[in-house]
């Protein structure tokens, strides 16, 4: 009986580290290499694309000069990655993606303030998502100049995202202010109708 548990025990002893090790080797497991070309191609075209349009319809100045600064250091990256990818003969996509090109299609639509606060959450969100890409590659690419490039990549759009963080809480934060505002502006003309039905 002790011999049954004891042997039952060392099992499970052996049992565990091999899961923990297991969940280790998924966690760091390897990338496609063709895949994040081409989804970093399309992203980059994407990002082209919104930083434009944000050039020519922002109203904020550092939104502007934010659009700018994407233009030049995303033509750069963009320039660096087909040519690698040509060395390499993976074949990129000419556009970026439906999601994207929607995304810029509705933002078109808008303007002013309304279009400022819009547009800082979009490159918000597309510079998050670039910055889990290249550090998948970074991380856990397989191809040497790839991975390499990632790694060069990976910090710009680190700064990147630290340029457009505040101004989309600044902007999230005016309008969570102008809606509570209003809000109240109309509970207020709400209860004078109230008090003035009464005192009639």
């Amino acid at each position: 009986m002790i011999r049954t548990l004891a042997l039952a025990a060392l099992a499970a002893a052996l049992v565990v580290p091999t899961a923990h090790a297991q969940q280790a080797t998924a966690a760091k497991a390897p990338v496609n290499d063709s895949m994040f070309a081409s989804a970093a191609a399309s992203g980059g075209l994407a990002e082209l694309t919104l930083s434009e349009l944000g050039l020519q319809k922002a109203t904020d100045p550092e939104l502007k000069k934010f659009s700018q600064t994407m233009i030049d250091e995303h033509s750069r990256v963009n320039q660096e990655l087909t040519t690698l990818a040509a060395q390499k003969r993976l074949p990129l996509p000419r556009a970026a993606d439906a999601r994207a090109q929607f995304c810029a299609q509705s933002l078109a639509g808008l303007s002013g303030e309304e279009f400022d606060r819009c547009y800082a959450k979009a490159q918000l969100v597309t510079h998050m998502d670039a910055y889990g890409m290249y550090e998948a590659e970074a991380e856990r690419g397989q191809d040497r100049d790839l991975k390499a490039f990632a790694s060069k990549t990976l910090p710009h759009i680190k700064d990147h995202l630290k340029m457009i963080r505040p101004l989309a809480r600044k902007f999230e934060k005016e309008h969570s202010d102008d809606a509570r505002s209003d809000s109240e502006r109309h509970s207020g003309s709400e209860k004078r109708s109230d008090s003035e039905r009464r005192s009639k």
